[in-house]
């Protein structure tokens, strides 16, 4: 066996016994606490700067200056968000009627927004909104929001934050059952719609933007069904 050999088997078998077995948690699953709360300034903003370093902080939001991070959003849940950004986009961005993104910022000030602000999966803000666009959020409430509920997450927690800041519709759709809920704001908060008679079916219509949704049961499992109402054709099943 040559040196160059012996050195670097040597330096493999060092290498192999310095690895350490994974330790065991702490807590089973069923003991699993549901919310940490981390009081150590100095290990907050690290945890912070690490999430922005990996990339994976683009949903995390700040409720009343509790840093909160929400569960990983999956592939079925940005298929949801795609699509219905694309839809949007077609209804309001391409004729002229205002702006749509595929998730925001949005507060209830222009300064110091990072220590109260929410970001809906899309955000639909009309060119005759009284939202602000201020850059990097908006200030008060676009006209319509989309957001993709997960099990376990808080989206009902975020209604009364949205009917504060005057956004006009709410449009929640379940990722795995999709079961949709529409809110409208009715001058003090947002309170849920109850479906309507539309195109010979039960839909939930919004007044807010052309398009009405409902839920479509097919054997390949539950679906989105979006249907312009402004008798421009369109039809679109997600």
């Amino acid at each position: 066996m040559s040196v160059a050999n012996q050195v670097t088997r040597r330096h493999e078998r060092s290498r192999k016994t310095a690895v350490r077995p994974r330790a065991r948690s702490f807590f089973t699953k069923k003991e699993m606490p549901e919310k940490l709360l981390i009081l150590d300034q100095d290990l907050i903003r690290e945890f912070i700067q690490d999430r922005r370093d990996r990339g994976i902080d683009q949903f995390d939001e700040v409720w009343e200056g509790v840093y909160i991070v929400p569960p990983l959003a999956t592939n079925p849940h940005q298929s949801i968000v795609g699509a219905l950004t694309a839809i949007a986009f077609i209804v309001i961005t391409l004729e002229g009627r205002g702006e749509v993104f595929p998730g925001a910022n949005v507060s209830d000030r222009r300064f110091g927004w990072k220590r109260k602000f929410r970001a809906p999966d899309v955000v639909v803000a009309l060119s005759r909104s009284r939202a602000v666009d201020c850059n990097t959020h908006w200030m008060g409430g676009p006209d319509f929001f989309v957001e993709v509920q997960t099990p376990n997450d808080q989206t009902y927690d975020k209604i009364p934050f949205y009917g504060q800041i005057g956004v006009q519709e709410l449009l929640i759709v379940h990722r795995d059952t999709r079961q949709l809920r529409l809110y409208r704001h009715n001058g003090a908060e947002l309170v849920q719609v109850k479906p309507s008679d539309f195109e010979g079916g039960k839909w939930l219509v919004s007044a807010v933007v052309p398009l009405a949704f409902r839920r479509r049961v097919l054997r390949s499992g539950p679906l989105t069904e979006v249907q312009r109402t402004d008798g421009t054709p369109g039809n679109w099943t997600i």
